[in-house]
């Protein structure tokens, strides 16, 4: 395999609205593209295979699952994980490329991710721009299995080097979407709360919510967001009362 080779892999589930903004970004970075479907009943599927990506369909079994299994699909050992909401910025596309041509010279890389909502992009709220590893060696990365919140783990020693440029993520169009995305999200998390014992009464579960909103409001900014923030504390509200009450019902349930 040549060594300056890079699959990108994408997990979809019903992304035919953003799935192709994606995949043009990736012309000319990819040698391959690798799609892990879940079952999409929408547009989602034709569109990556018009775009020549190699679509894999699997039940969808966690965020980390899902994109460890996408690395393990993928021909190419440096994989970059982009999500169909995603899309490489010109100065990233560019630098990736360089980098391409020069061969790599490090086992994994990271690049500033910014978030936007409704079209806007975020500075607070837990959701400021940050630097995240996306192209990495998967001979020496894995991501854990995590429903969701999944991490790369990779040796102690490994130093990411840096790509300029920014990966836009559109998290959602409306505020709606994104309660309905983060309530998604706690069902997921809520199993993880259940497996790892953690419960709480029907006061702490409302505590724990109110805790959530305050620490997003003050603490990470959405103050400072003005309504987009009040949205977004309210929905942390919204989904941590409900990861908690959903834990309670499933620890419930094996007594």
């Amino acid at each position: 395999m040549n060594k300056h080779y890079i699959s990108a892999t994408v997990i979809t589930r019903n992304e035919e609205r953003d799935i192709e903004r994606c995949l043009n970004s990736l012309i000319g970075v990819a040698d391959e593209i690798v799609v892990v479907d879940s079952h999409s009943d929408d547009a989602t599927v034709d569109i990556c295979r018009r775009y020549g990506a190699k679509v894999t369909q699997r039940p969808f079994a966690g965020y980390g699952s899902q994109r460890q299994y996408a690395a393990t699909v993928a021909n190419g050992n440096y994989v970059l994980s982009i999500d169909a909401d995603e899309v490489l910025s010109d100065e990233l596309r560019e630098n990736l490329i360089a980098l391409k041509s020069r061969g790599f010279e490090h086992r994994m890389y990271r690049f500033r991710v910014v978030n936007y909502m409704c079209g806007r992009p975020m500075r607070h709220c837990g959701l400021e721009p940050a630097e995240q590893i996306r192209l990495f060696d998967k001979r020496y990365a894995n991501w854990d299995l995590l429903d969701v919140g999944e991490r790369l783990s990779y040796p102690a020693g490994v130093m990411p080097a840096l790509v300029e440029g920014s990966m836009h993520h559109y998290r959602c169009a409306t505020f709606g979407e994104y309660e309905a995305k983060e309530l998604r999200h706690a069902a997921l998390r809520a199993r993880l709360m259940a497996a790892a014992g953690i419960k709480a009464s029907a006061p702490m579960c409302w505590l724990r919510a109110f805790s959530a909103f305050v620490s997003c409001h003050l603490l990470d900014g959405a103050i400072l967001e003005g309504s987009a923030g009040r949205h977004i504390a309210a929905t942390r509200f919204k989904s941590t009362l409900e990861a908690y009450r959903a834990a309670a019902r499933l620890a419930a349930t094996k007594h």
